[in-house]
């Protein structure tokens, strides 16, 4: 079957994070006004980062599953990661853990077990930080992150196929991304092609469309290009979506419409759910 290869130390995965920088994401998502687009996804990322962290994290430190490069495009068309890891592509998550760009101490709340409320204070590692800024080169984006690919299937011809998580507020306006989507999702390993999902931002208060499998009931033809360009849900990621309560028809696709912060984290953690399958 595809989608079944073994992730391993010696036969790692990749994740590639496109994340839109363009100035529109200094709007706040809907219904939480205190929360810009970037601010949240930044942070959905640093998180997701950590997690991934964590769950190659073992005995002996941790290991390389997991290949990560994330992909700002704005004012700009680069590398999003910062400080020691400015510039570069691929990164192995262990190269990731070492080098966080700086760790800001915040605070959450929580039940104090009591009926009340505290704050309690804990470490956040930062990697990739708030960025809005320009237009939205998307189709450049999805031609670097296919750059980034060929490198990687050329060393690991044999791996869990490749995801791609393409996070916008707005179209194009570098051109029809539909045709460098094509490209991206040609590219292949033994065990499949690459995955390309999409997740739409809304500065709306209106309920998120996620998984459609069908593009008749979305609102408009920007929602319908981005389903086109998303990927169906391989089995893994079709099954960790509906024991998440997701109520997936046949040919359902990685992609989310009107995403408010929730739903882009619930989107970035099912999309990388591939994670619980390494030995």
């Amino acid at each position: 079957m595809p989608y079944s290869a073994e992730i391993n130390r010696t036969n790692p995965t990749c994740f590639v994070f496109l994340v839109d920088q363009s100035s529109s994401m200094l709007k706040p998502f809907g219904g939480q006004p205190d929360k810009q687009k970037a601010e949240g996804v930044a942070d959905a990322i640093n998180r997701l980062l950590q997690n991934l962290i964590l769950k190659c994290a073992k005995s002996d430190g941790i290991r390389d599953y997991f290949y990560v490069g994330v992909i700002g495009y704005g004012g700009k068309v680069v590398s999003a990661l910062g400080g020691a890891l400015a510039g570069q592509a691929l990164v192995p998550i262990s190269v990731i853990a070492n080098n966080p760009l700086r760790v800001e101490q915040r605070t959450r709340k929580v039940d104090d077990g009591a009926g009340g409320i505290l704050e309690q204070k804990f470490k956040f590692p930062i990697w990739v930080e708030a960025k809005a800024i320009g237009r939205t080169p998307m189709c450049e984006a999805l031609k670097l992150a296919r750059q980034y690919l060929e490198m990687f299937l050329g060393r690991f011809a044999d791996c869990y196929p490749p995801l791609v998580i393409n996070i916008t507020d707005g179209m194009a306006t570098d051109g029809d991304p539909r045709l460098d989507a094509q490209a991206l999702q040609k590219l292949t390993s033994s065990d499949g092609n690459v995955l390309l999902f999409n997740a739409h931002l809304s500065a709306k208060r209106a309920l998120a469309i996620e998984y459609p499998s069908l593009e008749d009931p979305l609102p408009d033809n920007f929602a319908k290009l981005l389903f086109r360009m998303s990927s169906k849900l391989p089995p893994r990621l079709f099954e960790a979506a509906r024991a998440d309560k997701f109520p997936l028809q046949p040919e359902a696709r990685g992609f989310v419409f009107n995403a408010d912060l929730v739903s882009v984290i619930r989107f970035l953690d099912i999309g990388t759910r591939v994670a619980q399958t390494i030995r």
